[in-house]
């Protein structure tokens, strides 16, 4: 486990989860935190072995599920054996990562890259659960009976304020704003919730220095993670200092003075997905320590 769930409860038992990029950071964290809240999780990333060492680890009878999300038939399968078993109840739409290059320098398949997975995906994944969703609580309504379902899209302050680098990146999180917004007002009549958490710097490993030289494979090309030593140094971080990759930093710019946690961005999305915010939907949830800007 890579969080100790800050609350453990019953009070989404019974509830299907779909979390994508639950094989790390905060998806992962995030899979932890709605298991131990009583939820059966379905697992999903691109890696088959790293889905099913987290399915092993959260139990409750998580699931998983491993595809390229990228694949245009992919979210349809994904929401088919995530409701085989009789509906969903929830969707967290967390999978992702940067392909950054100024604007000067992108190339159009990064620019492309970054709309596919961050917005596109999610897109797709919703408009195949709008029968369990959309149709199914608009059943329920006219019959008198409440039931609500909730989607939580992960966005960044990098759509509100940009995001130097990484352009694509900003504007598909933007993008995903207007999803989500649109997305509450439609689904609104069938007690759905539809919101979105606008990180600003969570200790992930996206976050780690570039010069760290991690990578990660997609589509066949492997793509550099983590953020420019440059840009660690003007927000205050040394790069070459050896620390715990998920342990917050001291952080220039926030009110709390420091990066947020994996398991702090996943009790945001626990929150969404809880009974306990029922009478909250087409909200975007700034998590960032008060800080006005900077990367997630």
């Amino acid at each position: 486990m890579l969080t100790n769930p800050t609350l453990t409860s019953s009070m989404l038992d019974g509830k299907v989860a779909i979390v994508t990029g639950a094989g790390n950071g905060i998806g992962r964290a995030t899979a932890e935190a709605l298991a131990a809240n009583g939820a059966r999780v379905v697992v999903v990333d691109i890696d088959a072995d790293l889905a099913k060492e987290v399915a092993a680890e959260i139990g409750n009878g998580a699931t998983t599920f491993a595809a390229d999300l990228t694949d245009p038939a992919v979210p349809d399968e994904l929401v088919a054996q995530a409701a085989s078993g009789g509906g969903i109840d929830i969707i967290v739409n967390s999978a992702g990562y940067f392909w950054d290059a100024p604007i000067h320098r992108m190339t159009d398949e990064q620019f492309q890259a970054m709309l596919d997975i961050h917005l596109l995906v999610p897109f797709r994944i919703l408009r195949a659960a709008a029968p369990y969703f959309r149709d199914a609580g608009r059943a329920e309504a006219k019959e008198g009976v409440t039931r609500h379902r909730k989607v939580v899209n992960v966005t960044s302050l990098a759509a509100s304020f940009g995001n130097p680098g990484a352009g694509n990146y900003a504007a598909a999180k933007a993008g995903l704003v207007g999803l989500t917004k649109t997305l509450a007002a439609e689904w609104g009549p069938s007690n759905v919730n539809v919101n979105a958490v606008a990180f600003g710097v969570i200790q992930t490993r996206f976050g780690a220095p570039q010069s760290a030289q991690q990578k990660i494979t997609v589509d066949g090309r492997e793509i550099p993670i983590g953020v420019p030593d440059k840009t660690l140094r003007a927000m205050g971080f040394d790069p070459e200092e050896e620390r715990d990759l998920f342990a917050p930093r001291p952080v220039q710019g926030s009110l709390l003075g420091r990066t947020g946690t994996i398991q702090e961005a996943a009790d945001s999305i626990l929150w969404l997905a809880s009974p306990l915010s029922d009478f909250v939907t087409g909200q975007v949830i700034p998590v960032s320590g008060g800080s006005r800007g900077g990367l997630s």
